[in-house]
């Protein structure tokens, strides 16, 4: 399972891009998205997800 992003709380501030190990987060259109092909929630790489953990918006970065 992937996580996605919440489009309408995403404040664009792209911290989640940089601490995604797997470089499943990118900018596309106006928000940041999650390729669910290359998202493996940081298992192998960290014991919580980075994007949620590092998302100044609470609950924007929630498992697919």
């Amino acid at each position: 399972m992937a996580f996605k992003i919440i489009a309408s709380q995403c404040t664009q501030c792209s911290a989640c891009e940089f601490e995604c190990p797997t470089g499943a987060i990118k900018f596309k259109g106006e928000t940041y998205v999650i390729d669910p092909n290359k998202c493996t929630e940081c298992e192998g790489y960290f014991e919580t997800q980075q994007c949620a953990a590092i998302c100044p918006v609470p609950k924007t970065c929630v498992p697919a």
